[in-house]
């Protein structure tokens, strides 16, 4: 078990400079430069703008200004934003722990939600509750983030009045209940999309499982049904719905980019939109390298958690 998570672990730097690499040269390539707002200034001169130029190291190679900002992380170092002059590390730590509450509420949620629907579906297919449960997934699924966003706004928030609209705290009342109802919509909306997947996966590996020899094996032994769904059934059903779960982490992040828009939610997808619009480069790869790294830890653990259910593939990496 050890050698197989080293060998995962070695795949995840290479990874890792790849990601950083692409996401450096794309924002280069973009339209705009950091030096636009000093342009709209009119007192801006052209020697001033070519100093600043100079110290910020726009005038390098976009490959070069890429490694001298990889020297800085390897130091631990994310460089001080374009845009306010503040650390990038400690602005990215603040966004951070907001982004993980709505994603992590959500994908658990998500999780509680779909697998129960799923195994359901799958005990009794083509049955009217299947039927229900697909119509979900279907609707979550293809329905945009920002829709769902602005129509459970327009029922709870305007119409019921019985949550608030937007941000994560009431004006001068930072207490873990006003943070839970602020909570409740994002977090219903990110939840809708992901049962989608989760769902259909689920209910997929689950018919499959359950048209195994084993499965009727154990039926014939005369083992309780509970036990044959949970034990026998789910189990062998797992890693399909890991590997959906894995694949899902870059956009639970990608979605909650949209729910902190819609809810003024202040978290990195906010901050990240900011920076983008700002060309603020040193605080979109330190966002860039939180996603990347959060990502990349997921599918370690998904390796690892495939080790677990099934020591074949452990045995076979």
């Amino acid at each position: 078990m050890f050698k197989y998570i080293v060998k995962r672990l070695l795949g995840v730097f290479l990874t890792f400079f790849g990601i950083t690499v692409l996401v450096y040269l794309i924002s280069e390539m973009a339209p705009g430069s950091p030096l636009e707002m000093l342009m709209a200034d009119p007192m801006a001169t052209e020697e001033t703008m070519e100093a600043l130029r100079e110290q910020m190291g726009l005038n390098d190679p976009a490959i070069v200004q890429y490694f001298h900002w990889l020297a800085a992380l390897l130091q631990r170092n994310l460089g001080i934003s374009y845009r306010n002059g503040l650390p990038v590390l400690q602005q990215v730590l603040e966004k951070l722990g907001p982004t993980l509450i709505l994603t992590l509420s959500s994908t658990l949620l998500s999780v509680l939600i779909a697998v129960p629907l799923g195994i359901m579906s799958a005990y009794k297919p083509y049955s009217a509750w299947d039927y229900i449960s697909s119509g979900i997934a279907f609707v979550g699924a293809s329905t945009p983030t920002f829709f769902t966003g602005l129509i459970a706004i327009y029922i709870f928030a305007v119409k019921l009045q019985v949550l608030p609209m937007g941000g994560m705290y009431d004006p001068g009342i930072h207490t873990a209940s006003s943070a839970l109802q602020h909570l409740i919509l994002p977090c219903l909306v990110l939840t809708i999309f992901n049962i989608g997947s989760i769902l259909r996966q689920t209910r997929g590996s689950m018919m499959e499982v359950f048209n195994e020899d084993y499965i009727r094996t154990a039926r014939a032994k005369g083992i309780i049904e509970p036990r044959v769904v949970i034990v026998h059934g789910l189990r062998n059903s797992l890693i399909p719905v890991v590997t959906v779960l894995s694949t899902m982490i870059p956009f639970m992040f990608g979605g909650a980019v949209v729910a902190e828009q819609v809810f003024s939610w202040p978290g990195l997808g906010s901050l990240m939109v900011q920076s983008i619009n700002s060309r603020d480069y040193p605080m979109i790869m330190g966002i860039t390298v939180v996603i990347a790294i959060a990502v990349l830890i997921g599918n370690v653990l998904t390796d690892i958690v495939y080790g677990i259910l099934d020591p074949k593939i452990r045995e076979s990496r």
